[in-house]
């Protein structure tokens, strides 16, 4: 299993990755895919029991659902250099007749994923109706879910909530990426969502918050204590502080690069702070 410098260079290829991904198609959201980076990386490379040799069924593993698909590049990079599929379909990103498109869906047999995902909202409810056949099937593997934070301005997500604390869904671990932006820009000035630790706990989850998201190590170790906390009657729930465009500065700070591409001058300065390290493409 690779160590902390391993998985930081792991996560040097996934921005160089999603960068790329996303300039060749003037299309794509690297802002929110290069925040969750740490994440993706954590989880896949060390916190995930799965098996990259693929079946929808999912029995006897845990299995993964992003909710704000539009992080695509993210996903798709982790996949790959996870051994998903082969690392040169990323090249296909976005084109006409490719498994990777802007939003991930099962069609074509696109191993790793299990839901299209992109009308935000809807990933988490997906996610505990997975958590709640693995109870009834005694399968004692975890569902994991990922979601944005602009998404909980959606209504389903808060039945969601409901839901799986009512029918005590605890082994299900659900991550709320928040970076506090969105496309039209921060949280508190589109939808504030107050105080969400508290409202979480209102819900009667078990709330986890992280505050350093883009750190590879605070992210294990924050994942390992959710898991710690699963199984006990409760859904538990990340709260999982990143920086929208993290590891490429000029799109720190900022929610514009939450769906706009790099031109080829912004490329090469991406990739010059994100050097080489695993082979690209």
């Amino acid at each position: 299993m690779p160590n902390i410098q391993e998985l930081e260079d792991i996560a040097i290829q996934i921005r160089r990755d999603i960068v790329r991904m996303v300039h060749a198609n003037s299309s794509g959201h690297p802002g929110g895919s290069l925040g969750c980076v740490e994440f993706f990386v954590a989880l896949y490379f060390k916190i995930l029991n799965h098996n990259t040799n693929f079946n929808m069924n999912g029995i006897n593993e845990d299995i993964f659902f992003l909710s704000n698909g539009h992080i695509s590049p993210v996903f798709y990079s982790v996949l790959s250099r996870s051994g998903y599929f082969d690392v040169s379909e990323l090249a296909s990103f976005r084109k006409i007749n490719s498994r990777l498109q802007g939003h991930p869906t099962p069609h074509e047999g696109l191993e790793g994923v299990r839901m299209a995902s992109g009308s935000l909202g809807q990933g988490l409810s997906t996610a505990i109706g997975a958590a709640h056949a693995k109870k009834l099937n005694n399968d004692e593997s975890i569902v994991y879910a990922l979601t944005g934070d602009g998404e909980l301005q959606e209504g389903q997500i808060w039945e969601a909530l409901m839901y799986a604390s009512a029918k005590n869904i605890d082994n299900l671990i659900a991550t709320i990426d928040y970076n506090q932006k969105q496309i039209d820009g921060p949280i508190d000035e589109v939808l504030p969502l107050g105080n969400l630790t508290a409202k979480l706990e209102a819900f009667d989850w078990i709330v986890v918050e992280e505050y350093q998201g883009n750190k590879i190590d605070a992210v294990i170790n924050t994942l390992n204590r959710a898991k710690e906390l699963t199984k006990k009657g409760k859904p538990v729930a990340i709260i999982l502080h990143t920086e929208m465009g993290n590891g490429v500065d000029y799109m720190m700070g900022t929610h514009k690069w939450h769906g706009s591409a790099p031109n080829d001058k912004q490329l090469a300065a991406a990739l010059l702070q994100n050097p080489e390290t695993l082979g690209d493409y």
